[in-house]
């Protein structure tokens, strides 16, 4: 879709995408996956290279999706010399919520949004050998434990604490997020707006 902006050229036909971008919004929608973590790595260089003071406001509504890809997105996010200011805007569950929690410099949710943390899942069918299945499975509970290292950092709820939440699909609404420390105040749009 693509929106009009005026200058002294005239009125000129701009992607939407390419506009939000020039306002430093950067969205993490859908599955995360290798080309989404590539596309959010792309843009926050970008935005870095352009200006490193100036905040980055990420707004995620996110199933979740690949732990590896989500990982390389949190080291960005980590790494960042821009502030980024992460935006719940509807679901964050799984790494999505891995992802907005971590956020260093602001975590608002809108009124009806919604967090969702459970422990990392196998993404594909387990085959194989004894061995082969064992290794998964070690993999597998070292990776769970990385995730709890991680909320427990963001958090400050205890890898105890964080290994209970995350035994099964827990939900959090926005006043709940925030009494657990995955989230820092409830906002209205208009936050985003100005932003």
């Amino acid at each position: 879709m693509n929106v009009q902006v005026k200058s002294s050229n005239g009125i000129t036909l701009v992607p939407m995408e390419t506009r939000l971008l020039a306002e430093r919004k950067v969205f993490i929608e859908g599955e995360i996956n290798h080309n989404s973590a590539c596309d959010f790595v792309k843009k926050i260089m970008l935005l870095c290279r352009e200006n490193p003071t100036k905040p980055i406001d990420v707004l995620i509504n996110s199933p979740g999706g690949e732990i590896n890809s989500g990982m390389l997105m949190y080291d960005v996010i980590q790494a960042s010399k821009a502030p980024i200011r992460m935006f719940c805007i509807g679901a964050a569950y799984s790494m999505g919520a891995v992802l907005f929690a971590c956020g260093k410099n602001g975590r608002y949710m809108l009124p009806h949004s919604e967090l969702m943390l459970h422990e990392p899942l196998l993404g594909n069918r387990v085959g194989g050998n004894a061995s082969s299945i064992r290794s998964i499975s070690d993999s597998l509970m070292d990776t769970r434990r990385k995730m709890n290292q991680l909320l427990a950092k963001h958090t400050g709820k205890t890898e105890k604490e964080i290994e209970e939440a995350t035994s099964f699909d827990h939900y959090f609404s926005p006043e709940e997020s925030i009494e657990f420390g995955l989230a820092d105040e409830i906002i209205g749009f208009d936050m985003i707006m100005e932003g």
